[in-house]
């Protein structure tokens, strides 16, 4: 069979088998309709949207279950799309959620199958984008989204081979688009972008200019076109245009086409649908769908079929428009054979509004808890990742029982879903997602158990306290002597302290070599007194090497703990107020002046669309520019001060508290809030901030990472792409984090690390406000249908904690401080707790690494591919310019850094989704004007094949060969 992009004359371009190329027809099938190149040609492009969960679980999506809620079943849609494409061979259709065909295809038989798969190498079915599921673009990070994206391409690999390899992103619902999106999209070898939602005001200006497609250099770092990609604005979002939704769902008219029936229309609808003229060249798309739609693909096969015909049939008559079945993939082929220059786009699409006052940027910080989890959830499944290779074959059928790290996976990929982490779907769907992480994680704790068991020869039982965040773990607090298992998942070296509750007074703890580590007990509170062992190790001895295992041992003895200062940094509180009055680094001898406090806003509510656009779970609207203070002084309850950590703890209210905490042998500074339950007694909603106030002049100006990779200016009531009218002076100026953000001058940069994406801004001189929770009263009538009030445990309100992390440098070294700063708050160690001593033929520490890699470099992916393969992603971690230590090529060999247990026999470079091979990568090339390098070719850059060069912001994917020892 021939996989045929009809009417398109693209040679050999695409680089794959005979049965898949695009090839130049001669004469025409029955029902194939070809581009006329003299004609305006109109691409339908059949597709549903399906959300891999949002006002119903996936589960409930998958088989149309709770209907009351919204009419949707995913099994159908796929049931009724298949029968259709076979009825005509120009009919065709796109499909986006791996998540859901995956589950589909495995209950078919083996005669769908064969059919199914003839779709697809004849292109007729073609899945787009192939993500496990179409991911955030703000409330992401980015190791997440690629591990998404590989889980869904992968299976489209083993499953139809290059045919179903997507050529073509497609985020056609997100609410506002990443930069480092589009760096990923083009690194994975896409050829193009087309989203749906675009801020109307730079909407209204690309229709009127014609510049809805454009070229997005998506990296500053990166040698143009390695992260360039074509990108286009859908005209209608992703839905029909009006008057031709044939969906059962829809109440459009069908066509009705026989001219003895009084109520014939076709003249009418064929007028109706000739009028396109804000794209650049002779094609336009049609996005043909919308949400859950093609449960009866009929009745939109049929009228489509009849509007192809009305509307061709014009041509006869001088009419200038044709009209053809297409994909994304196919339209874009065109555009690319048009050899025309394109605008060059280099900034992000955020924030997003959809009217004046309806800015999307309350959803950067909605759902905080759940934001947390998915991130913790991801570093466990990194550890997870790595630990199976680490524990070979007995890691998942081991002493602990079965263990997997897909189901993780699993769960992770919907995690990711843009009605997930972004905290935009019902309070039920919210747990569903929590309760898929919660059981991925128990796959994963038998696999670590595992792998744990024969790292060290030791099968005594291990727990893993799940809830230290609130000061619990049964085993520390009951046991006289237990052993703490850390485990490192980062490729360098970490200082990470610990603390955990006890039941003693004094404790003596040892490491691995039997020398004592700094330790001090002491009272937290948390909700009552509790006694914390906070261990910190500052000696070189004993610092966590890669993958590195290391157990420590404690016991209770009578020792006391002598006290002296801190030598990075210094923090003053003023004695009045209690609140923070400065910061300063005494390495470089800066101070500035910092007050922090918390504030709310009282969010904007109504009771219809008419009267205000209220807060919800999408929308941010403060009904006022000025914040209310909670507390303009704060009462010191606690203050700690040792050899380990000093810490002081401030109360603001019952309902708002802090530890600021600066660890011995750390830069940074600790702020450790708890948020809630928000109270609403009063009827008000509430938007809580934390608001850094400092003297740094940054005019107006700061800094957002872009799904924790690069960072991009922003500057307030001001964007890079047209001329702003700025209608809401605080919700309009708020930005998401990933993991940091920050504000400078030329002498001092504050740099605030963060442990979940948040939404953030600077609406004063020298400023920064991060938003931490959101209690609301109204649904903003973007479809979620309730208010964002979550209950919390005792249905009281949600308790929400987290931590930021300070640092103050000059500008030109804060890179330096914040890049391994901002890893290690994603990729945290994993601790486990055994009871009593280890035993004498345990083996106490093991590292996978000769040696840490360099400062620069990253083990972004370290996960069995297979049997007998492996899949690494090493990353350079810093942008080019910021470090004048760190942002240059450096090369790390494969062979001499591992002490695996197995040897590396052969390595093959892949494209960052790892379903293609690197040397096959052949993306279209596009026309801006402006002069761009090529990528310098392989041999160039790497010494040997087993030596491996990375230039600042690059990552590179390898599959491993090897050989169990």
């Amino acid at each position: 069979m021939l996989a045929i992009c009809y009417g398109s004359q693209t040679g050999d371009r695409w680089g794959v088998r005979d049965s898949c190329k695009p090839m130049k027809r001669e004469g025409k099938e029955k029902g194939v309709q070809e581009n006329e190149p003299s004609m305006l040609n109109v691409h339908l492009v059949p597709h549903t949207h399906d959300d891999v969960g949002w006002l119903k679980t996936v589960d409930q999506y998958y088989h149309g279950d709770r209907n009351n809620i919204q009419h949707a079943g995913v099994q159908y849609i796929l049931d009724s799309v298949i029968d259709q494409l076979q009825k005509d061979p120009a009919r065709r259709f796109i499909y986006v959620e791996t998540a859901f065909f995956y589950r589909w295809w495995r209950q078919q038989s083996q005669n769908t199958r064969r059919i199914v798969t003839q779709l697809v190498n004849e292109g007729r079915l073609e899945f787009i984008n192939g993500g496990w599921c179409m991911s955030d673009e703000a409330t992401t990070h980015y190791s997440a989204v690629i591990d998404q994206m590989t889980l869904g391409l992968r299976f489209l690999n083993d499953t139809f081979g290059e045919c179903g390899r997507p050529r073509v992103a497609w985020h056609i619902d997100p609410f506002g688009h990443a930069r480092e999106h589009a760096s990923i999209f083009a690194q994975m070898g896409y050829d193009g972008f087309f989203f749906g939602r675009l801020d109307y005001q730079d909407k209204a200006r690309r229709m009127k200019t014609k510049e809805m497609e454009m070229l997005w250099r998506a990296s500053e770092s990166l040698t143009p076109p390695l992260a360039d990609l074509f990108t286009g604005v859908l005209p209608n979002g992703y839905n029909p245009p009006e008057g031709f939704c044939w969906d059962q769902s829809c109440n459009d008219a069908p066509i009705r086409d026989d001219p003895d029936l009084e109520d014939y229309n076709v003249d009418e609808i064929v007028q109706r649908f000739l009028n396109a003229a804000f794209y650049k060249t002779n094609h336009i798309i049609m996005t043909m769908g919308s949400d859950f739609q093609y449960e009866n693909a009929n009745l939109w096969y049929k009228n489509m079929d009849k509007l192809i015909k009305y509307v061709n049939a014009l041509q006869a008559k001088g009419s200038k428009v044709n009209v053809l079945y297409s994909t994304p993939s196919c339209y874009l082929q065109e555009l690319n054979l048009a050899n025309l220059t394109w605008p060059l786009k280099t900034d992000d699409f955020f924030p997003y509004a959809d009217d004046a006052h309806d800015f999307w940027t309350g959803y950067f910080t909605s759902r905080p808890a759940l934001k947390l989890y998915e991130r913790l959830s991801n570093s466990r499944l990194q550890t997870c990742n790595q630990l199976e290779v680490l524990g070979g074959p007995k890691s998942t059928s081991g002493p602990f029982g079965e263990g997997d790290s897909d189901t993780m996976k699993r769960a992770m990929g919907v995690a990711q879903h843009h009605d997930a982490v972004s905290g935009t779907e019902k309070q039920h769907v919210a747990y569903d997602y929590a309760r898929r992480l919660a059981t991925g994680w128990a796959h994963c704790e038998v696999l670590v158990r595992n792998s744990l068991a024969v790292l060290s020869g030791s099968e005594s039982p291990r727990v893993f306290c799940e809830n230290l965040n609130i000061s619990v773990c049964p085993l520390t607090e009951s046991s006289q002597k237990f052993s703490m298992n850390v485990y490192n998942p980062l490729g360098r070296t970490v200082s990470w302290p610990v603390r955990l509750p006890v039941n003693g007074s004094l404790y003596s703890v040892t490491d691995t070599k039997g020398k004592t580590v700094d330790s001090q007990v002491g009272n937290y509170v948390c909700m009552s007194f509790k006694l914390i062992c906070n261990i910190y190790d500052m000696k070189s001895s004993s610092l966590l090497l890669l993958l590195s295992v290391r157990w420590f041992h404690f016991s209770i003895n009578n020792k006391s703990v002598l006290m002296y200062a801190f030598k990075f940094l210094k923090v003053t509180f003023d004695d009045t107020t209690g609140l923070l009055s400065s910061l300063t680094n005494l390495e470089t001898n800066q101070t500035i002046r910092l007050t922090q406090n918390f504030y709310w806003y009282n969010a904007s509510s109504g009771n219809n669309k008419e009267s205000r656009q209220p807060s919800g779970a999408y929308i941010f609207r403060p009904n006022s520019s000025d914040p209310f203070v909670i507390n303009k002084t704060a009462e010191i309850q606690i203050v700690t001060v040792s050899s380990t950590v000093q810490e002081v703890t401030q109360w603001f209210s019952p309902w708002v508290s802090q530890v600021v905490r600066l660890y011995e042998g750390h830069r940074e500074l600790e702020l450790e809030w708890t948020v809630g339950p928000v109270p609403i007694a009063d009827g008000l909603g509430k938007e809580v901030i934390t608001r850094l106030d400092t003297d740094i002049e940054s005019s107006d100006y700061f800094y957002t990472d872009s799904n924790g990779r690069e960072v991009l200016e922003r500057r307030k009531d001001y964007r890079p792409t047209w001329d702003l009218k700025q209608t809401e002076p605080i919700a309009g100026n708020y930005y998401p984090i990933n993991s940091r953000a920050y504000i400078k001058d030329d002498k001092h940069q504050l740099t605030v690390v963060t442990d979940r994406s948040q939404g953030v801004s600077s609406i004063y001189n020298g400023s920064l406000e991060i938003m931490l929770h959101r209690r609301l009263l109204y649904d903003d009538f973007r479809g979620v249908g309730e208010p964002l009030s979550e209950p919390g445990e005792f249905f009281d309100g949600l308790v929400a904690r987290g931590r930021l992390l300070l640092t103050l440098t000059p500008p030109n070294m804060a890179a330096d401080v914040h890049r391994p700063l901002a890893q290690g708050m994603v990729l945290q160690p994993l601790l486990s707790f055994q009871d009593g001593t280890p035993l004498a033929n345990t083996k106490l520490e093991f590292s996978g690494l000769q040696d840490a890699l360099p400062p620069a470099v990253h083990l972004l992916t370290l996960s069995q591919w297979d049997k007998d393969s492996v899949l690494i992603r090493l990353e350079h971690q810093y942008q080019a310019k910021e470090s004048k230590t760190h942002s240059q090529p450096i090369t790390v060999n494969l062979q001499v850094t591992h002490t695996f247990s197995f040897l590396l026999t052969l390595t093959s470079e892949m494209s960052l989704g790892a379903n293609q091979w690197k040397e096959d990568m052949n993306r279209l090339q596009w026309n801006t004007g402006t002069k761009a390098s090529k990528p310098l070719p392989l041999s160039a850059k790497d010494p040997s094949p087993w030596e491996v060069t990375l230039n600042p912001m690059e990552i590179r994917t390898f599959l491993l060969q090897l050989r169990q020892l």
